[in-house]
């Protein structure tokens, strides 16, 4: 969720709780360099959003050039990734497709600056959003919006903050360094137009109040690997995977309307596109396994329309069934 000026009044949400401060359960583990260097990294990030957006695509691309060869870890995990998932392939294509995400992902990281930093008017410009964006302004019933992690993820937390009204929750994991923790909320914030809530601490227990009692829609991000606790091996690309269970039952125990929401980074400096799917009318069925499985499939099926701007970086299948080898070696 990325949300600045005072949030547009959907009805009920005048007394909806305001982002808090420095959550005070999250430990800066960083070094007094590493915040200096954190300093001039966010500093940079403002200067980018000063630039055309011709200019930030090719500083985005060359800084993934430099991930691609400095990035020894993650691009083992990407080709990995690539290696289980898109076999067909064939080598050569999975190393074009594997440069050619890096590529996505400087430009991804670049970005940030322009979404934290430009004004609404240029945002509202630059974010082209196609499908009912305004379904959660107008239900009657708490909407979740199901977002899988392609690149321009931040993009259609942005689309949220410009495009409707309702006001908005999302879950986030804090940075180790306070630097860039303070940065990442600041930016998501600053449209005031919801909250973020910490992955610790009390757990889901204040996005569920912020729903119930304020009318918040999640912005719900479904497939990380955060370990076999609270999730079930469900296939993802043949390969089975640790699937959080939590989308389904919270829409299932909320009575949720389930929005799926896309979103792409347009090449040549064009923006992005956010695309607002019908909702489900399916999902969830009160199955687990089934559920998993189909929310697995559908992630599946668009990553294949879009393979190189999946986040492939993702430890997607660290987390294995009970006695199946780790698919990442130590290196990875």
């Amino acid at each position: 969720m990325n949300p600045s000026g005072p949030p547009p009044g959907a009805a009920g949400q005048d007394a909806a709780p305001r982002p808090a401060g420095k959550p005070r359960w999250r430990r800066d583990r960083s070094s007094a360099p590493q915040r200096a260097a954190a300093r001039v990294v966010v500093a940079l990030l403002w200067l980018v959003h000063l630039l055309p957006m011709a200019w930030v695509d090719a500083v985005g691309r060359a800084l993934g050039a430099a991930l691609y060869r400095l990035g020894g870890s993650r691009r083992r995990v990407a080709r990995r990734n690539l290696e289980l998932c898109l076999p067909e392939l064939g080598r050569e294509a999975r190393e074009a497709l594997l440069r050619e995400h890096f590529g996505w992902l400087g430009r991804s990281l670049v970005e940030r600056g322009l979404l934290w930093h430009s004004s609404r008017e240029r945002l509202t410009r630059l974010i082209r959003v196609e499908g009912d964006v305004g379904l959660a302004e107008r239900s009657e019933r708490p909407v979740m919006w199901l977002v899988p992690h392609f690149m321009a993820l931040d993009a259609a937390g942005v689309a949220t903050q410009l495009f409707q009204k309702r006001l908005v929750g999302s879950i986030y994991q804090p940075q180790s360094n306070a630097v860039f923790d303070a940065a990442m909320r600041r930016g998501r914030l600053r449209f005031g137009q919801g909250q973020v809530f910490a992955r610790h601490g009390e757990g889901a227990l204040p996005l569920v109040r912020a729903i119930k009692r304020h009318g918040y829609a999640f912005f719900n991000l479904p497939d990380m690997d955060f370990g076999a606790e609270e999730a079930i091996f469900a296939p993802f690309f043949g390969v089975p995977a640790a699937t959080l269970l939590a989308p389904a039952r919270m829409a299932r125990t909320l009575g949720m309307v389930v929005q799926p929401v896309l979103a792409e980074m347009l090449p040549g400096g064009q923006g992005w596109r956010v695309r607002f799917l019908p909702a489900w009318t399916h999902w969830p069925s009160g199955d687990d396994a089934a559920d998993a499985a189909a929310m697995n499939a559908w992630i599946e099926a668009e990553v294949r329309r879009l393979p190189a701007q999946y986040l492939w970086v993702h430890r997607r299948f660290k987390t294995r069934p009970p006695g199946e080898p780790p698919v990442y070696d130590a290196r990875r």
